[in-house]
């Protein structure tokens, strides 16, 4: 993969006078987490590939809020919100793409009644909208015939009921579809929602992520396709707890199509 990567901040559009198509949300887990880092550099490449006209917030994001509000802390999640709400009015941020469901549900449906309204779309969807616009091609190449299973990320899932953009992705691999017996609107949890991520697993004899992980393995997939950082991560310690590290692979729809681009 290529490093030389353009990103530009909204302060140095501005600089120039310049307003971006979309602004991308990047979130902690892809600003911090190294797992994370990859998928928010392989959107990066499709982005750049796509010539889309992009600017992120750099330093000037924060976290959304949403851990703080699931774990029962309004008066943090409110004051996250509201320092980002300035910063994005101020630059008169109009579309925002994100590739963490958390965030993508925090912003589009928590932020309005603060003051903070914008078209708020999710990665997988905005791929989607290239494609079919015609500015990003996808062909199958290493995952022809791959056997590729979808968790559905909770947030983007049953809470936004975004199901078929990841979906028609996947297709357009020219990989094999293989749905869990649990998924879309009956998909479960990976365990991390909820602010979950952060704390210690309560008493009881199984995770959540390892039940998960076996569902996805059930279908004999070569790939489990995740479109949410805190999924992936789940799901990656499944499958390491399943010791079929190396057997089963667990990306991210950007670092599918990234790769098949070979970008």
């Amino acid at each position: 993969m290529s490093e030389n990567l353009i990103v530009p901040t909204m302060a140095e559009m501005l600089a120039q006078g310049k307003q971006p198509e979309v602004l991308f949300w990047v979130g902690c887990v892809g600003s911090f987490d190294d797992r994370a880092k990859k998928i928010t550099k392989a959107f990066v490449q499709i982005l750049n590939r796509s010539n889309v006209s992009f600017a992120v917030l750099g330093t000037e994001e924060s976290c959304t809020g949403d851990p703080a509000k699931r774990a029962g802390n309004e008066f943090l999640f409110q004051m996250q919100a509201m320092m980002n709400i300035e910063v994005l009015n101020a630059y008169e941020a109009k579309k925002i793409v994100t590739a963490c469901p958390h965030c993508f549900n925090t912003l589009k449906n928590e932020y309005p009644e603060l003051g903070g309204k914008y078209e708020v779309v999710h990665h997988t969807e905005f791929l989607k909208s290239l494609l079919d616009d015609g500015r990003l091609t996808i062909e199958g190449g290493q995952f022809k015939g791959k056997r590729i299973t979808f968790h559905d990320p909770c947030y983007l899932g049953r809470a936004n009921n975004v199901y078929e953009a990841p979906r028609d992705l996947i297709l357009k691999l020219d990989a094999e579809l293989v749905e869990m017996k649990r998924s879309k609107a009956n998909g479960l949890c990976c365990g991390a929602g909820g602010a979950q991520m952060f704390k210690d697993a309560e008493p009881g004899n199984k995770e959540i992520n390892v039940e998960r992980t076996e569902d996805a393995l059930e279908t004999k997939p070569e790939i489990i396709a995740a479109g949410c950082p805190f999924c992936n991560t789940m799901m990656t310690d499944g499958i390491k707890n399943k010791e079929k590290e190396g057997d089963v692979k667990v990306m991210d729809i950007a670092e599918l199509i990234a790769n098949a681009q070979d970008l």
